[in-house]
C-alpha cells in the first residue's frame, strides 16, 4: 500500500523558494511546478517551463527554486514498501521532468487527497492508495500516448509526400525496401507506421495509385488497356486485369464501357 505522508495544492510562495535536498528526501517526492523552475539534478543545471512534473526517488539530490515569483507547485510525498515494483510494473519515468498535458488532472487529485486528509476517514488510506495509483498510471498512460504522438508527427510530412509521389507517378516501379529507405527506415517500421498514419498498408496504397490512373485512362482516353497496363507500371496485362477486377469489382473492359459504379 501506498502511504501518503504530506501534500500541498497550489502553495503559493510570495519571495520563491529554493528546496536544497542533497542527499535526497528520503521518500518518494512528486511536484508540479506551476512556475518556471531552475532545477539542478545529477550535478545538472536545467530550466523547467511551468506545468512540469516529476516524480523523484528517494536518494536522488536535487534541488529547484524559482527564476519568477510568486513561486506556485502542487506536491505531496509518499513512502511504501511495494512502490518500487508498482513503479517498475507501470514504467513510470523517475527522475525525469515530465511535461504536463493535463494540469488539471494532477491538481484536481492532489487537492481531493488534501481534504481528504482533513476529513480523517476510517478508509483514508485505503481511498489514499487508490488515489495514488491511478494518479500515477494516468500520467504514465498519457506521457506514453504523448510520446507515440510525437513521434507519429515528425514522420507525417515526409510521409505524405512520399504518398503524393506515389499517386502523382504510378507508372514507376517502387519496392518497399526503397521506399523505407528514402525516409531511414527498416522495411517492418516503415510498414508498420505507413499503416498507423494512413490506415492502410504500402503495398495496398501501391495499387490503388496504379488503379486510380487506370481508371482515370479507361475513361478519359483511347488507349488500349494493354498500353494502360505499361503505363500504370504493370509488366503483366494478365497479372493487370485480375488486379483490377478484384480491388473495383468489374474487368477494365466493363469499366470503361459502363463508367464507374
Amino acid at each position: 500500500m501506498i502511504q501518503l505522508l504530506a501534500c500541498g495544492y497550489n502553495f503559493l510562495h510570495e519571495d520563491g523558494i529554493v528546496i536544497d535536498r542533497p542527499k535526497g528526501s528520503g521518500d518518494y517526492a512528486f511536484v508540479l511546478f506551476k512556475s518556471n523552475t531552475k532545477l539542478v539534478l545529477h550535478g545538472k543545471l536545467m530550466s523547467i517551463e511551468k506545468n512540469t512534473y516529476m516524480l523523484l526517488n528517494p536518494h536522488t539530490p536535487h534541488l529547484y527554486g524559482h527564476y519568477e515569483k510568486p513561486f506556485i507547485n502542487d506536491w505531496f510525498h509518499c513512502s511504501s514498501n511495494g512502490i518500487d515494483a508498482f513503479l517498475t510494473e507501470i514504467d513510470f519515468p523517475m527522475d525525469t521532468p515530465v511535461r504536463a498535458e493535463d494540469t488539471m488532472l494532477i491538481s484536481k487529485c492532489i487537492m481531493e487527497m488534501s481534504n481528504l486528509v482533513r476529513q480523517a476517514s476510517p478508509l483514508m488510506e485505503r481511498i489514499l492508495d487508490c488515489e495514488l495509483k491511478s494518479l500515477l498510471m494516468k500520467l504514465v498512460t498519457i506521457h506514453k500516448q504523448t510520446a507515440v504522438h510525437e513521434h507519429k508527427s515528425r514522420y507525417l510530412l515526409p510521409f505524405t509526400q512520399l504518398r503524393n509521389q506515389l499517386y502523382s507517378a504510378p507508372n514507376v516501379t517502387y519496392t518497399v525496401d526503397m521506399l523505407a529507405s528514402s525516409v531511414n527506415l527498416s522495411k517492418s517500421y516503415f510498414q508498420h507506421l505507413y499503416k498507423e498514419l494512413f490506415g492502410c498498408s504500402i503495398i495496398t496504397d501501391l495499387i490503388k495509385a496504379r488503379l486510380e490512373y487506370a481508371k482515370y485512362l479507361l475513361m478519359n482516353s483511347s488507349t488500349s488497356i494493354s498500353t494502360i497496363s505499361r503505363k500504370c507500371g504493370y509488366e503483366n496485362d494478365t497479372h493487370f486485369m485480375r488486379q483490377f477486377k478484384k480491388f473495383v469489382g468489374v474487368t477494365p473492359s466493363q469499366y470503361r464501357a459502363g463508367g464507374p459504379n
